[in-house]
C-alpha cells in the first residue's frame, strides 16, 4: 500500500511534482496525514475544486488520512498565486457564511468515519491569536525577501505597474507556510498536497518546519485543471459552474461535462472520476470506436454528477439529456422540464399572448433566435425540421395555452440538436 497513491497519480496523468526522493519511504507506513487548503471565498466551490477533493479522496483510499484546511483567516486575505490583480477582501463574517455553505461538500467525497477518516479544521482557529510583533519575530525572520519576490505569485505581479501586489498579499506565503508548521506541531501532519500554482507556498512550508522543528516534510503537486485547449475548467456561457445544487442544478452540471471535448472527456474520466484503469480503458476503446455515440462524455457526466449530487440527480439529469437529444420532451417531469428550461434561449412571455387562435409557431422561431427571417422560418417548416413539446410542426402551426408542457412551456426544436423554449407565466 506504501505508493499506491503516487502509482495511480501517476497513472492517471495528475502527478505534477513531489518535494524529495524520500517520500515513497515516508509512505510506506500508512496512516500519514496530509492536508489540502480551500479558499472560502465563495459560498460554493466550484468544479475546479473538485479536483483537490478528489486527490484527498485518493490520499484516503491508499490508507492514509486526509485533513480539509478551511481558510477562515487566510481567506480574509486572499491568495495571490494564479492572480493578475489585487483581489477584493471579504469580511469575517461572510469567510464564516462561506465556509458552513462549502463543508457539505466534502461529505460528498470524502468518509469522515472509519480508521482513515477525514478531517476538517480552520486556520483562523490558530492564525488570528497570533500578534503581529509575533509572527515577524519568530515567523517572519525565517523567510528571505529575495526568494518571496522570486515565486512566480509575486514576481509576475510585480512587473503590473498599475496593479502591483500590496503587502497584505505578499505575506500570504508566510501564514500558509505557519499553517503547515501549525498542523505538523498539533496533528502530525507530514504532507502538502495542492495544485501545481502552490509549488513555492508549500516549499515554505516544508522549509519552515525543518528550520523551527528540525524535521522533514513533504510535499505533491497535481496538474493544474485545465482543458485540452489551455484554458481554465469550470467557466461556461453562463458563468461558473459550482458544486452546490442551488447554485447549477444537477442538469447544467450534467451537461457541462457532458458538453467536453473527445480529448478533455478522457483525461477526466481519469482526473475526476473513481474508475479503475481497466474501466477507463474500456471506456477509451468504445469512445475510439464509435465517436458518435460519446461514451466518454456520457460516462463522465454520470459519474461525477453521482459523486457530487447523488445517484438520483444523476439520473434524472440523464433522462433530461436524453430528452432533448433523441428521446421525448414530453418524459419530463415539472421539476425537470424547469431546469431544462433554465437552461435553453428563448422568450419569456405572459399567457396572454396566447388567446384566441394562439401564436404561429413561425413566430416563435424568430423570437427564439432558430431561425433569422419569416422566409427561413418557413424553409425550416416546410421540411418538416421543426418540432414543438414533440409534435411536428407545419406552416400553420401554432402553439395555444392547451399545448403547453405543464401548463408553461413550449420546447422547441429545429432539426436535431438546436433547442429553444417559450415560457409562459400568468
Amino acid at each position: 500500500m506504501s505508493n499506491d497513491f503516487l502509482a495511480e497519480m501517476t497513472w492517471r496523468g495528475l502527478l505534477h511534482q513531489t518535494t524529495s526522493e524520500l517520500l515513497h519511504g515516508h509512505l510506506t507506513n500508512p496512516g500519514r496525514l496530509a492536508y489540502c487548503g480551500f479558499d472560502p471565498t465563495s459560498d460554493s466551490l466550484t468544479v475546479g475544486n473538485l479536483l483537490p477533493i478528489t486527490v484527498l479522496a485518493r490520499w484516503q483510499h491508499a490508507g492514509h488520512r486526509p485533513l480539509v484546511l478551511m481558510g477562515g483567516a487566510t481567506g480574509l486575505i486572499g491568495d495571490p498565486s494564479g492572480k493578475s490583480s489585487e483581489r477584493q477582501l471579504i469580511g469575517t463574517e461572510q469567510v464564516r457564511h462561506n465556509i458552513d455553505c462549502q463543508r457539505p461538500i466534502f461529505a460528498r467525497v470524502l468518509d469522515f468515519s472509519g480508521a482513515h477518516a477525514a478531517t476538517i479544521v480552520d486556520n483562523a482557529d490558530w492564525l488570528l491569536k497570533l500578534g503581529f510583533v509575533e509572527v515577524l519575530r519568530d515567523i517572519g525572520k525565517h523567510f528571505s525577501v529575495n526568494q518571496m519576490v522570486a515565486r512566480d505569485s509575486v514576481a509576475s505581479r510585480l512587473t503590473e505597474r498599475e496593479q502591483g501586489i500590496s503587502y497584505t498579499e505578499f505575506s500570504y506565503m508566510i501564514l500558509q507556510a505557519y499553517d503547515f508548521l501549525h498542523l505538523y506541531r498539533t496533528t502530525g501532519c507530514t504532507v502538502q498536497l495542492g495544485g501545481a500554482d502552490q509549488w513555492g507556498n508549500i516549499c515554505s512550508g516544508i522549509d519552515l518546519i525543518r528550520r523551527i522543528a528540525e524535521e522533514q516534510a513533504y510535499g505533491i503537486t497535481n496538474q493544474l485543471v485545465t482543458k485540452s485547449d489551455g484554458t481554465k475548467i469550470g467557466k461556461s456561457e453562463r458563468g461558473a459552474i459550482y458544486l452546490n445544487a442551488d447554485r447549477t442544478s444537477p442538469y447544467r452540471f450534467h451537461q457541462y461535462w457532458l458538453n467536453a471535448s473527445d480529448a478533455d472527456a478522457l483525461k477526466f474520466l481519469g482526473w475526476f472520476t473513481f474508475l479503475t484503469r481497466a474501466r477507463i480503458e474500456e471506456i477509451s476503446h468504445g469512445h475510439t470506436s464509435d465517436p458518435g455515440a460519446r461514451l466518454a462524455q456520457k460516462s463522465l457526466a454520470d459519474e461525477i454528477t453521482t459523486m457530487v449530487h447523488g445517484a438520483s440527480e444523476a439520473r434524472r439529469a440523464s433522462v433530461c439529456a436524453n430528452a432533448l437529444f433523441g428521446g421525448d420532451i414530453r418524459e419530463l417531469d415539472e421539476r425537470s422540464a424547469i431546469e431544462v428550461a433554465a437552461d435553453l434561449p428563448g422568450p419569456r412571455m405572459n399567457k396572454a399572448a396566447l388567446e384566441g387562435e394562439g401564436k404561429l409557431v413561425l413566430e416563435f422561431l424568430i423570437d427564439a433566435g432558430l431561425a433569422a427571417s419569416k422566409r427561413e422560418a418557413r424553409e425550416f417548416l416546410e421540411s418538416g425540421a421543426v418540432q414543438v413539446n414533440g409534435e411536428r410542426m407545419a406552416i400553420e402551426s401554432r402553439v395555444t395555452g392547451s399545448s403547453l408542457l405543464h401548463g408553461s412551456f413550449a420546447f422547441i426544436r429545429r432539426g436535431k440538436r438546436n433547442w429553444a423554449v417559450a415560457e409562459f407565466t400568468m
